[in-house]
C-alpha cells in the first residue's frame, strides 16, 4: 500500500540541545528495517523465499530492483568494526568466493526473469576492493549477464573503498566498471586515533584516492567518519573535520562508535581507558555538526549530511528520500536483492537473511538453494508502522490522513497509545503533534530514532529480541 509524502521546505539547522540528549540517549534500533534484523526467524527460510518472488511475478510487479552484494574479505583488522568480515591475507580465498558469489546471483537472476531491471546497486564488506581488478571486472560483467542495469545517468552504483587498498588506475577502472558513486572509509585523521584501532591511513592516501574519484568522473565521493574511538578528543575531532571539509566530498556520514565487545570480538583490542567519555563523545558530535552545517552541507538524518545540490538533499526536499539497509536512496519502493554471506534482502512483504559463514553458504549453494538462513513475512500492522517508521527516518513529519488513505485504520484510536507517549516527547521539545501532522522538530531530528521507537510494536511489548537489547547502539 502506497501512501502521499508531501515535499519539504529547506530543513532548518539543528538544534543541539546536549542536556535534552544526555537524558534521552538510549540503546535502540537503527531502524534500517522494521521488523528490525533481530526479529527475524529461522522458521521462515528459502521456501518462503521463492513464494515471495512467485508472488511478484504473480501481481506483474515491474518496480526496478536493488542489489546488493556483501565481500567479506578484509586483509587486517579494525579494532571498532562490527561488521561480518573475514580478515585474511589468503587471496584463494576470495577466488573461491566469487565462484560461488556467481552462482547465487545466477540463481537470483533466474528467478527474476523478466523483472530484473535494476536502478541501484550497492558493493559492501569487509573489503570490497579485496577482489582484484580482474575479479571485480568478472563479477560486473556476470551482474550484466543476468540483470538489465538502468543507463549510468539514472542508476545509482556505488562501492564501499578501502583507500589503502586502491591505486589511482584501480579508482579510474572501477569507474570503467560501471560504478558511479564511491564511500570512503577514513574514521579520522589523526595517527594517535588510527594506530589505537589498527587502522593506518595517511591523508595524502586518502585524498589521492579522492583525487582520483574525482577525476574519473564519479557522480558522488562520500566519506565516513566515526566518533567516539579511542584518543579522540575535541581538538583532534576538529582537525579531522576541518580536513574533511577541505577534501570537499559531496556526502559524509559521521557514526557513533557503538562498543560492544561481548558481540564483537576485534573490540576487546581497545583499550577502554582511551576511551572518550559521553560527554567528551556530545562535545565532539555538537561540534561536527556545527562545522559542517557552517560548510554548507545539510544534515539529511541517522548520521548523514549532503551537499545542497546532492542527490539525498534534493530527494528529501522533493519528498523522495528512501531509507533501506543500503541507508538513505534517492530510489523508493525498489525490491531489494542481497546475494553474500550474511547478506539481507528485502522482496515484497519479506525480510530474508543469508547464513552467515562460508562454510554454510557455500554448502547450501552446492545443493542449488538460495543460502536463506532466516527472516520474516510483514503482517499488515508490520507494514503500517514500517512505511510510518521510515516516513520519519526520512522527512521529520508524518501526514496522518495519508497514512489513512493507505491503510484501514483510523490513525488517532488505531496509535492511541502511541500518540500518548509521543506526549511525552512533545513536552521535551522533541516533537508537535497537531490534528493531521505529527512533526519532528530541528531539536528533535538527532534523536529521530527514539520518536521511532514509540511505534516499534517489539519494543512496546518488550517482547525478547533473540540476543537481547544489548545488541543496539546509542540513540546518540
Amino acid at each position: 500500500m502506497s501512501h502521499t509524502v508531501i515535499p519539504i521546505a529547506n530543513p532548518r539547522p539543528l538544534d543541539f540541545d546536549a542536556a535534552l540528549i544526555r537524558k534521552l540517549s538510549q540503546n535502540g534500533p537503527r531502524y534500517t528495517s522494521y521488523p528490525t534484523a533481530d526479529r527475524f526467524s529461522e522458521a521462515f527460510g528459502y521456501r518462503d523465499y521463492l513464494q515471495a518472488v512467485a508472488g511478484l511475478r504473480t501481481r506483474g510487479s515491474v518496480k526496478p530492483l536493488s542489489l546488493y552484494l556483501h565481500i567479506p574479505f578484509c586483509e587486517s583488522v579494525c579494532y571498532y568494526c562490527a561488521c561480518n568480515k573475514i580478515v585474511t591475507k589468503n587471496h584463494d580465498k576470495a577466488v573461491t568466493y566469487l565462484g560461488y558469489l556467481k552462482r547465487e546471483i545466477e540463481m537470483q537472476g533466474r528467478l527474476f526473469a523478466g523483472m530484473n531491471q535494476v536502478e541501484q546497486l550497492h558493493l559492501g564488506g569487509g573489503t570490497p576492493t579485496y577482489f582484484t581488478d580482474a575479479q571485480m571486472e568478472e563479477l560486473m560483467e556476470h551482474l550484466r549477464r543476468w540483470f538489465q542495469f538502468a543507463p549510468d545517468g539514472t542508476g545509482e552504483y556505488s562501492i564501499e573503498i578501502d583507500p589503502r587498498t586502491v591505486s589511482r588506475e584501480r579508482v579510474l577502472s572501477l569507474r570503467r566498471q560501471g560504478f558511479n558513486r564511491v564511500s570512503l572509509g577514513v574514521q579520522d585523521y589523526d595517527p594517535a586515533v588510527q594506530a589505537a584501532v589498527n587502522r593506518i591511513q595517511p591523508e595524502a592516501e586518502t585524498q589521492a584516492v579522492i583525487d582520483a574519484a574525482r577525476e574519473a568522473g564519479f557522480r558522488s565521493v562520500s566519506i565516513d567518519l566515526i566518533y567516539g574511538l579511542p584518543k579522540q578528543n575535541v581538538f583532534t575531532m576538529a582537525q579531522t573535520i576541518e580536513k574533511v571539509i577541505k577534501a570537499d566530498p559531496d556526502r559524509i556520514a559521521i557514526y557513533n562508535y557503538a562498543h560492544m565487545p561481548h558481540l564483537f570480538k576485534p573490540q576487546r583490542r581497545i583499550n577502554e581507558a582511551d576511551m572518550p567519555s559521553p560527554d567528551e563523545r556530545l562535545d565532539m558530535l555538537g561540534l561536527a555538526i556545527r562545522r559542517l552545517e557552517q560548510a554548507g552541507y545539510v544534515y539529511i538524518g541517522m548520521d548523514h549530511f549532503a551537499k545542497p545540490d546532492d542527490d539525498l538533499a534534493v530527494a528529501q526536499r522533493q519528498g523522495r528520500l528512501h531509507r533501506n539497509f543500503q541507508g538513505y536512496s534517492t530510489h523508493a519502493d525498489m525490491d531489494l536483492v542481497s546475494c553474500g554471506v550474511s547478506a539481507i534482502s528485502a522482496v515484497a512483504a519479506t525480510y530474508s537473511q543469508n547464513v552467515k559463514t562460508l562454510d554454510a553458504y557455500y554448502d547450501l549453494i552446492d545443493k542449488n538453494e538460495l543460502p536463506v538462513a532466516r527472516g520474516i513475512r510483514l503482517g499488515m500492522d508490520d507494514a503500517l508502522r514500517r512505511t510510518i517508521i521510515q516516513t520519519l527516518m526520512c522527512h521529520f513529519e508524518l501526514s496522518m490522513p495519508s497514512i489513512e488513505q493507505g491503510y484501514p485504520i483510523a490513525f488517532g484510536t488505531y496509535f492511541a497509545a502511541e500518540l500518548e507517549r509521543l506526549k511525552v516527547l512533545e513536552s521535551d521539545g522533541l516533537v508537535t503533534i497537531g490534528p493531521e501532522w505529527l512533526s519532528v522538530t530541528p531539536k528533535g531530528r538527532l534523536l529521530i530514532r527514539n520518536v521511532c521507537m514509540v511505534f516499534d510494536r517489539y519494543l512496546q511489548q518488550a517482547a525478547p529480541a533473540p540476543r537481547g537489547s544489548t545488541s543496539y547502539s546509542r540513540t546518540i
